[in-house]
């Protein structure tokens, strides 16, 4: 990626970027519901984020994010997450266009 869009992007989302992302889709007849792959990305090639989920819901394909295996409540809590809009839609953008273009191949 040129150093020229990565500053945009930087720019844009307050110093965070996605620099790179690895999807890992499931082969087709794998039960585990919902679930289409997993993801790690890079935040400005200094963060990494692993265990995002590349989820099927009713309005189509989202990411979640990991949830914290110890916490005791009655729902649960994310690990990771992004404080604003404009950061989890540009994270969510990177890994699907990545898995679209996988599933495409």
């Amino acid at each position: 990626m040129p150093k020229i869009r990565e500053m945009e992007k930087s720019e844009q989302f307050d110093c965070l970027a996605v620099t790179k992302v690895e999807v890992f889709p499931f082969m087709e007849g794998t039960n585990i519901g919902h679930m289409k792959g997993m993801a790690t990305i890079v935040l400005n090639d200094q963060l990494i984020i692993r265990g995002l989920r590349i989820m099927d819901g009713e309005n189509g394909l989202f990411v979640g994010f990991p949830t914290d295996p110890f916490f005791k409540g009655d729902e649960f809590r994310y690990a990771v997450c992004p404080m604003t809009r404009q950061l989890r839609e540009h994270i969510e953008n990177c890994v699907l266009e990545k898995y679209s273009a996988i599933m495409a191949k």
